[in-house]
Formats: C-alpha cells, structure tokens, sequence
C-alpha cells in the first residue's frame, strides 16, 4: 500500500462546481468538497436531498452538467466509472448489489480485476471474519448485513485510494452497523485510506466521521469537524 496514498492533510478527492441535473431539474448546485488523504467524511441529509445524487456524479454513472473530479491529482471528470476505478476509486452503491448467484469468494474476486492480483488478499478476510467462515455460500444466502459487508470486501478488493458508501448502514441490524463503523476507522488508520460516506443514521456518523457535511437540496448547508459538531444541528436537518 506504500506509495500509493499522499500525506495525510493534502487532497485526495475534490469536487468543484458540481453541478448535476436530470433533464431540465437541477439537483446538485455547485457543489465544493474536498476530502483529505486518510479523511472520513460524512455526507448527511435526508432522502431526497442529493446525497446519492452526488455519490452517482463521483463515480462517474451520473454526467456532470458543470464541473471537476480529481483523484490523488488526476482529474476523472469525464472518465467512464471503469476508467475511475482504475484511477482509484470505489463505489459501494446504496442496496448493496452484490452478486447472489456467486460465491462469497467470487464477488470478492471481482473486485481484484483492477488489480491485476489472482488471490484475494488475507487483510480483506481478517476485516471480515464471517466472509472468511462463508467464503464458498452464495450471495444470495448471506443477511443485509453480511452483504453490506461483502460489497465492502469487493470494493476494498480493488485496493482503492478514496471509497464511496451510499448509505451503508440501511436496512442493517445494530451490530453489524457498528462491526462496518469499526472496520472503516480501522482501514482508515492502517491503510490511510480516504472515505466518504452518505448516511442518515446519525448514531453511525458520529462513530465514523472526521467531519461532517449536511446536504439539503443540492446544496451543502452546514460543515463542522466531529469534535466541534453540534449535533442538535445536525438532527434539525435530518428531522422529517
């Protein structure tokens, strides 16, 4: 992993301008973000707000109407999504989306594509200890939890520089929540790795998150570091 990651403190991921529309309705409205080298970010808001929106327009399934990606210094803004994973980003969508047909094993293994490797590495299987006990189950067979934490294994496999969670804690039981907020911090801190994540369930921001981002139509309305968070802020704006 050595050279691949930037000093902590300088970019790895900014967007600037983004604007992103569907036919003639705007959704995001110049958005400005930039996330450091071995930063976790938080995108919060409530549904409808932009939050996969803007997840969508970095990964590049969404076009930009207006505006620029970089990576690490690389500007992705028109790269197709694979040409962006080669670049090293990855992209856990919201619902998952794994592949139930295939083996525990086998959706890992198609995360190594970009890599080049024929064998999944071990980390991925000592971050996730159930994958391990049921590397040859289907998919399919696996609970929304376990599955979260598969598509998470897929896309660690492509060892990326920045990694993408839409809402990754939707539909999933309390403890496997926390196992995903304890196995972000621990990538974060063992491989530097940049992180940005959209999410609702505050609980889990609060537990992940260097900083905080709030978004409302399109918009960012609020940025605080964890520490200095207000949280009943932040509530306000989650509160339907």
């Amino acid at each position: 992993m050595g050279g691949q990651h930037l000093d902590e403190g300088q970019d790895m991921l900014t967007a600037n301008r983004l604007r992103v529309a569907y036919g003639q309705s705007e959704v995001l409205h110049g958005l400005d973000m930039s996330v450091a080298g071995g930063e976790i970010v938080a995108v919060v808001g409530r549904n409808g707000m932009g939050k996969t929106t803007l997840m969508k327009s970095l990964i590049g399934i969404l076009p930009l109407k207006e505006g620029t990606i970089e990576v690490d210094g690389t500007d992705v803004s028109v790269l197709k999504t694979y040409r962006r994973v080669a670049a090293g980003m990855a992209y856990v969508p919201q619902g998952r989306m794994i592949f139930g047909s295939m083996t525990v094993e086998e959706n890992i293994d198609t995360g190594l594509t970009v890599t080049g490797e024929s064998e999944i590495p071990e980390r991925i299987f000592e971050l996730f200890p159930v994958l391990q006990e049921m590397r040859h189950r289907r998919g399919g067979n696996l609970s929304g939890g376990q599955q979260q934490q598969l598509a998470i294994a897929r896309a660690l496999a492509a060892n990326p520089k920045v990694l993408l969670l839409d809402e990754p804690t939707e539909g999933i039981q309390p403890s496997v929540i926390k196992e995903i907020a304890r196995v972000l911090r621990q990538i974060r801190d063992e491989q530097g790795l940049t992180i940005v994540v959209s999410e609702q369930l505050l609980s889990f921001v609060l537990s992940v998150a260097d900083r905080i981002l709030v978004i409302e139509n399109g918009t960012f309305v609020y940025e605080d570091v964890r520490a200095q968070v207000n949280e009943a802020t932040i509530a306000r704006y989650l509160a339907v």
